[in-house]
């Protein structure tokens, strides 16, 4: 891998980026769906172990081997908090206080975190008007996707907004950190089996002593369908193309996937739920291509060539 990934969108990066966009908009959905039958933390857990299992079956079938040097494991277990179970956590605790579509506005203000730990924190991905032009107008086309009356639930249960605005700003962080594995020649595959398993150990003593699954009263069909949808889709596969996605992209362009993830529920609740796309919905489809055109910058380069 290079040292410094193309900042640029190649076609097959936007590929999996909206893929990426389609698993993680989804796990609005599921962890809803998880949220009557388990705690916040016991969520995040199964999310992540079941994510890990699958992981280490594709990671032992292709027979790579798992780094040894306990740095790059430090490495996993700081990707681990802040980018899997402190996050996690926190969004499954303010979805159970929260509507789910308000939880997907605050969780698109990542990449306006991303742009600005990104340009304290790198050489190569620094602060541009277009930048911030472009996320601004990607956060303005979620409002209106969503839709503005969402913002009426603000007056309320603040500390649960204050949650999903902190699991944005984590995974910001860890967008900038995670980097650093680039650099060492981690193959992706390894760093999200590395970033899952580190938060599945984490995890697992707070749900033991704070949680106690054993004392909870079964739950359904769907919660465990929704939970192995979040782990397998959600955190397994979505790691892996998270981590392909960084390193050859950047942290900034990989927040992006923030904006799509709306879109993605909007789409999916046409086409699965027989939901109907309204004017507002265009209007915010047509704000966000603006904002990741902004961000992208070769289409407006080539408009200015031509005058």
């Amino acid at each position: 891998m290079a040292d410094t990934p193309d900042l640029s969108m190649r076609p097959v990066d936007w590929a999996m980026l909206v893929l990426l966009s389609v698993f993680w908009g989804g796990s609005f959905l599921f962890v809803g769906l998880a949220v009557s039958d388990f705690p916040a933390i016991t969520i995040a857990f199964l999310r992540v172990v079941i994510g890990a299992i699958l992981l280490w079956i594709v990671l032992l079938s292709m027979r790579l081997k798992m780094p040894t040097k306990p740095g790059i494991w430090g490495s996993f277990f700081v990707m681990g908090a802040i980018n899997g179970a402190v996050p996690f956590s926190l969004i499954a605790w303010g979805q159970s206080h929260i509507a789910s579509g308000l939880a997907s506005i605050l969780i698109a203000i990542t990449p306006l975190f991303a742009v600005v730990v990104a340009h304290f924190a790198t050489t190569d991905e620094r602060m541009t008007p277009n930048r911030v032009a472009g996320v601004l107008a990607g956060l303005l086309g979620v409002i209106v996707l969503i839709g503005p009356d969402t913002l009426g639930d603000l007056q309320s249960d603040l500390f649960a907004q204050l949650a999903i605005v902190l699991a944005a700003a984590l995974y910001a962080a860890a967008s900038v950190y995670g980097r650093r594995f680039a650099k060492q020649n981690v193959a992706p595959l390894v760093v999200a089996t590395g970033q899952v398993s580190a938060s599945t150990l984490l995890l697992l003593p707070v749900i033991l002593l704070v949680d106690k699954p054993w004392q909870l009263a079964p739950p359904s069909i769907v919660s465990w369908i929704a939970i192995g949808c979040l782990g397998v889709l959600s955190s397994g596969v979505a790691y892996l193309l998270y981590f392909r996605i960084l390193a050859s992209a950047g942290a900034t362009n990989l927040m992006l996937v923030n904006f799509l993830v709306p879109v993605t529920a909007i789409v999916l609740g046409i086409l699965v739920l027989g939901e109907v796309l309204l004017i507002q919905h265009m209007g915010g489809l047509l704000l966000i291509a603006t904002g990741l055109a902004l961000m992208d910058g070769r289409a407006f380069a080539k408009i200015k060539k031509l005058f």
